[in-house]
C-alpha cells in the first residue's frame, strides 16, 4: 500500500497495490501498521471504532457533511462501483482553508481516503450501484452534525453527472455562509 499526501493539509491517499491474476484479484485495503508509520503516531489506526457502509444509486449525491466540535477522522473507499468523492477544508487555522479537492475512488483501483477531522465529505454514486464503507474514529452524535447544500453557489462543486437523489436533510442544509457564520469564521478571499 502505498499512502500520498493531497493538495488538501492532513488529507492522505492511500493506495492499495492489487494482484491480479486469472481468478481475479487480491488487495489489501488497509494496513494499521503502515499507516501508523506513515502519520509517525503508534496506534492511531486503532481509534477508528465504527465501520459503516452506504448504498447509492447512480446519481444520487450523499453530502456534504461533518461535523463540529473535536469532529471526526475516517478512512473512506469505495468497495463497489465508482463515486466521485469531495472534501472542503472547514479547519479554521489550516492553509487550505475554504478549499475543496475531488477524489474518484472506486473498486478498479481501490484507492481510499484518510479525512482528518475538520472537514466536509461528500460524494456522487457514478456506477450503477455504489457501496461506499466509512471506517470512523468516533461515535456518531446527532448533536455535532453539520451540513451545506450540495449545490450551494459559494462552494460550486462541480458534480459530474446531473444529481438524480439527495435526501430531505442534504437537500434542506444550509449555505457555505451560513456555516461559516455558525462556526463563528470569515471566507478567505
Amino acid at each position: 500500500m502505498r499512502i500520498e499526501a493531497t493538495d488538501l493539509a492532513d488529507v492522505l491517499l492511500l493506495i492499495p497495490e492489487p494482484f491480479r491474476d486469472d481468478r481475479g484479484l487480491f488487495t489489501r485495503t488497509f494496513d494499521a501498521a503502515e499507516f501508523d508509520a506513515h502519520l509517525g503516531e503508534p496506534g492511531a489506526a486503532a481509534r477508528f471504532v465504527q465501520d459503516s457502509q452506504s448504498r447509492s444509486h447512480r446519481g444520487v449525491v450523499r453530502g456534504m457533511h461533518g461535523r463540529c466540535g473535536r469532529g471526526e477522522a475516517k478512512l473512506v473507499r469505495c468497495a463497489h462501483g465508482a463515486v466521485h468523492d469531495v472534501l472542503v477544508d472547514i479547519r479554521p487555522g489550516s492553509p487550505t482553508f475554504g478549499r475543496q479537492q475531488a477524489f474518484l475512488l472506486d473498486d478498479n483501483d481501490f484507492r481510499h481516503l484518510y479525512v482528518p477531522p475538520g472537514f466536509l465529505h461528500g460524494f456522487q454514486a457514478l456506477s450503477a450501484v455504489a457501496d461506499v464503507c466509512y471506517r470512523i474514529d468516533r461515535p456518531h452524535d446527532p448533536a455535532e452534525d453539520l451540513g451545506v447544500a450540495y449545490d450551494d453557489p459559494e462552494l460550486a462543486i462541480d458534480w459530474p453527472q446531473p444529481v438524480t437523489l439527495v435526501s430531505a436533510r442534504d437537500a434542506g442544509a444550509g449555505s457555505w455562509r451560513e456555516l461559516l457564520a455558525a462556526l463563528h469564521l470569515t471566507p478567505r478571499s
